[in-house]
């Protein structure tokens, strides 16, 4: 629990963002960007449902990103985080955008890379195994 306190402390202090509206940014029209909110089907990925209240979701999840390699937590709010993830080899950023649904209890993202045309899929596993990772902190924490 301690781990989850500091590491809102930190993403608040390492700057307030303004939140955006309930749309993330657009995917551009190359495939290296996947999105809940995508129009293209190709790039359009389910977003994540949590259960309870969105500060203990956005914890988890900030919990989460904090124990990913290379990833920065750029800004964060009551119901926003950019991250900044980083490849190993040759120093990529990605961007990463999550935007908290509290009437709906979702969770919606967009993963994007900053530069280049294709990631070989970088983006959607990412999101893949966060969404994953996160559905088994869900678990972990209701089960009795």
């Amino acid at each position: 629990m301690r781990v989850v306190s500091v590491m809102l402390a930190l993403a608040a202090h390492a700057g307030m963002s303004s939140t955006p509206s309930d749309r993330l940014q657009s995917c551009p029209r190359t495939p290296n960007c996947v999105s809940t909110q995508a129009e293209p089907a190709e790039q359009r990925m389910d977003p994540i449902p949590y259960d309870g209240k969105r500060q203990k979701a956005l914890a988890q999840l900030l919990e989460i990103l904090a124990s990913e390699p290379r990833v920065t937590v750029e800004k964060t709010d009551e119901r926003y985080i950019h991250a900044v993830f980083t490849s190993a080899l040759f120093r990529f950023k990605d961007d990463v955008e999550f935007l908290f649904d509290s009437e709906r209890q979702l969770i919606h993202f967009r993963s994007a890379s900053r530069v280049g045309r294709s990631d070989m899929g970088v983006n959607r596993k990412r999101m893949m195994r966060l969404a994953s990772r996160f559905s088994e902190a869900q678990a972990e924490v209701s089960s009795p």
